[in-house]
């Protein structure tokens, strides 16, 4: 036997230094997997706190707070925990995850409008800070319905079409890569689309509504190509079983988002009062309030009191 090589053919790693990679692996994945609870837990607290001090203000809506909660569990549903775990070696809970992860958690966690919410109670120099980002070319780039589809669908399809997927699992930083990517594309493209948070580069109805279309006709086509060309060492079987909820799951959530676009639309729409921050109509609990003193309530191009809906005026409200 060639010298610098165990009997048990591990290339010339002694059994010592095979337990410290293994071991160097397993922290490396135990931090990914905190990391992403850890900063869910933040997340959660500055909501909660930002809903206590809106009380100086006035009620916020429950159903808000709810969102949020749930879009947060989803997140990290999929990020750790039984679920993530067996997404590592089976597809089908790999796709219940990028489901709960890219799609279910984005769309509660948008519908949770933490912008507005920040907007009316962080301190007037963070809200001033916050407002100078949403204004900034980055914000509108990555706003716009055509950049955060091409994020979220090209990302996707560069994940499954390429060897991305077999790198994801196995390796930590590429893992965290990737999950951090589904997400916040996932949160990218419903805020271009439906998100009832002030935007100062809002497109139009008709660019949101073509956009959404041919995302959710690239969705579909995905999910067919899967379910016929599984990733490199995944189990046809379980491939196919994947690419199904992929693609019925997948057009579930886009046909919730394609209704809440035209709902929140149409003005006589109840969907409209309950979705827009500060509408009192039907009961909404996150009412507007008394105008402010902050001076950035009262510019013109976000208005944080009674955001307009995508493609409308604010009278409209």
């Amino acid at each position: 036997m060639e010298s610098g090589h165990d009997p048990a053919g591990h290339g010339g790693h002694t059994g010592h230094e095979g337990f410290e990679t293994g071991a160097a692996e397993s922290a490396a994945w135990w931090v990914v997997e905190a990391a992403g609870p850890a900063v869910l837990a933040v997340a959660l607290a500055a909501y909660l706190l930002g809903v206590r001090r809106h009380r100086v203000r006035g009620p916020w809506a429950r159903w808000r707070t709810a969102a949020w909660i749930a879009g947060l569990s989803c997140v990290g549903l999929a990020w750790a925990g039984p679920l993530a775990e067996a997404a590592r070696h089976d597809f089908t809970a790999h796709m219940a995850g990028h489901l709960l992860l890219g799609m279910i958690g984005p769309l509660l966690v948008v519908l949770a409008a933490p912008v507005t919410l920040a907007l009316r109670t962080l301190p007037a120099g963070g809200a001033r800070t916050l407002s100078t980002v949403l204004r900034s070319p980055p914000a509108r780039v990555v706003t716009h319905p055509v950049v955060a589809a091409v994020l979220n669908a090209g990302g996707l399809w560069l994940l499954y079409a390429t060897d991305l997927f077999a790198h994801m699992h196995a390796s930590p930083a590429v893992h965290a890569a990737v999950h951090a990517h589904v997400l916040l594309a996932g949160i990218a493209f419903t805020v271009a689309v439906i998100g009832p948070d002030p935007n100062p580069h809002r497109a139009t109805l008709r660019a949101r509504a073509t956009v959404l279309v041919l995302f959710i006709g690239a969705h579909s086509i995905l999910g067919k190509w899967l379910y016929a060309h599984p990733p490199a060492g995944v189990d046809p079987a379980d491939a196919r079983v994947g690419a199904q909820l992929m693609y019925y799951g997948g057009d579930v959530v886009d046909l919730a988002i394609l209704v809440l676009l035209f709902a929140g639309w149409y003005p006589g729409s109840r969907f409209r009062s309950r979705l827009l921050p500060g509408n009192p109509a039907h009961g909404h609990r996150d009412r507007p309030v008394a105008p402010p003193r902050d001076p950035l309530e009262s510019d013109h191009r976000i208005d944080v009191r009674r955001p307009a809906w995508p493609g409308r005026s604010a009278s409209a409200n």
